[in-house]
């Protein structure tokens, strides 16, 4: 209500505010439908501009390619051509329309409609010439001149309607400037009030983007640390892994041959001792013989027993015949055993000994899950060396028996994890493909562990 008291007070006030805000009204009213012819005048310079842009540029791209279809005679280079052509008609047809009703019409833009269609049709003759076979007709053409010549016509015609153009937006801008001069008080005024909360605005904005970069830098400090502590740990890993791995290869080492030495040679003393006994008591014991007769044969179950366990603990192939040999036995050993044909691809390889081991155990593991889980009737057992990379061999277990889905756990997934351990800890990689019904395909990529020369 003190707005009431206020006019009550002055008479004037109402009518003086009316006639302010009617006064408003008007200013920003005519200030409006002015800019807005003015605005679209300078909306019809700009759109003259840019089709005259369009149109050389078009023109240009339709020469050049033009000029890529003539040098090389491939085919994909007319699409560019023709749409680059079809651009330049539509950007005549723009510029038709803006001079029509031109009292006379513009004759730059009469000029540059002829030399358009006239580098046009050059472009077109050389076309069809090349698509026709006459490429030289088409070359000599192009050498004649006639299209270049055409085309700086067209350069120097949309330079020059361009710059009368610029005088006409220029004049225009001067009227636009005349009728915002009205708010131009206002505007200032709301611009100081802006610029105000800008810099508040800006200042906050200042404070929180410290913030965020100092917690960015926190994080980023925090995510390093990390990642160097889990690199830190996987190394320590890899390198226990390794470490126990040849831990227990070498335990399997010495206690083989504590077993071939030691037990060996008992048994075979006491084969030797058995045999003599026998020998001595004739044929006047027989009950003594055929004790005898069993004890020889325990023993060379017991001596045969050691060997298979020794070959277990560590293949003493291995180290005399190499990894070909030793992968041949023991397929042959899994094919007696299990029933099912083994096919083997071994191409010669030269690997160091660790690796050797790696790769006969990676295929002695993957025999034994095969037998328990695979269910197979065929199994195929390579060992290649990779082409073009000689420092490199793969080695390939395939079955073709029931399969599993990878991305399930299985349970043969330890034995699958105990693998691949295995293989990374001697810097290689292990890849397993498989689906249900479709058998598996294990293949193992292994450094041969020697410098290439």
């Amino acid at each position: 209500m003190r707005w009431l008291s206020i006019v009550k007070r002055n008479p004037f006030v109402l009518p003086m505010a009316v006639a302010a805000g009617m006064a408003m009204f008007f200013i920003s009213e005519g200030s409006y439908w002015q800019s807005q012819d003015t605005i679209s005048d300078l909306r019809s310079l700009a759109t003259l501009r840019q089709d005259l842009v369009t149109l050389e540029r078009a023109l240009a791209d339709a020469e050049s390619g033009q000029r890529s279809f003539l040098l090389t005679g491939r085919g994909e280079f007319l699409q560019p051509y023709q749409d680059s052509r079809r651009v330049s008609l539509e950007a005549l047809a723009a510029l038709d329309r803006h001079f029509t009703g031109s009292a006379p019409p513009a004759p730059q833009m009469t000029e540059l409609r002829a030399m358009s269609l006239a580098t046009l049709d050059e472009l077109d003759e050389t076309v069809r010439l090349m698509r026709d076979g006459q490429r030289l007709a088409a070359m000599n053409l192009v050498l004649s001149g006639v299209g270049t010549r055409a085309m700086d016509r067209v350069r120097v015609l949309t330079g020059q309607l361009m710059g009368e153009q610029s005088t006409d937006r220029q004049s225009a801008n001067r009227a636009l400037d005349r009728t915002l001069l009205l708010s131009r008080y206002g505007v200032a005024l709301l611009s100081v009030v802006l610029g105000i909360a800008l810099v508040l605005y800006l200042r906050k904005s200042d404070d929180l983007a410290t913030v965020q970069e100092t917690l960015k830098k926190e994080m980023q400090a925090d995510n390093d640390e990390l990642e160097a502590e889990v690199l830190q740990r996987t190394t320590q890993l890899t390198n226990l892994t390794r470490h126990l791995l040849t831990a227990r290869e070498d335990e399997r080492h010495r206690l083989a041959r504590n077993l071939h030495d030691d037990l060996g040679s008992l048994l075979t003393a006491a084969k030797l001792d058995a045999a003599r006994i026998r020998s001595r008591l004739g044929a006047d014991a027989p009950e003594a013989q055929a004790r005898l007769s069993d004890l020889v044969a325990k023993l060379n179950a017991s001596i045969a027993l050691g060997r298979s366990i020794i070959e277990d603990l560590r293949p003493s192939t291995l180290d005399h015949l190499g990894l070909a040999a030793t992968l041949e036995l023991l397929a042959a050993d899994f094919s007696q055993r299990a029933g099912i044909p083994v096919h083997t691809r071994f191409e010669p390889v030269q690997l160091q000994p660790a690796v050797e081991l790696v790769a006969f155990r990676v295929v002695q593991e993957a025999l034994t899950n095969l037998s328990k889980y695979a269910q197979a009737r065929q199994v195929w057992i390579t060992v290649l060396p990779v082409a073009d990379r000689p420092e490199w061999v793969t080695v390939g277990v395939r079955d073709d028996g029931v399969g599993f889905d990878v991305d399930t756990p299985s349970r043969s997934a330890f034995g699958l994890l105990g693998m691949r351990f295995r293989v990374e800890a001697e810097g290689g990689s292990l890849r397993v493909q498989s689906h249900p019904g479709q058998g598996t395909q294990i293949d193992v990529t292994l450094p041969t562990g020697l410098q290439s020369g």
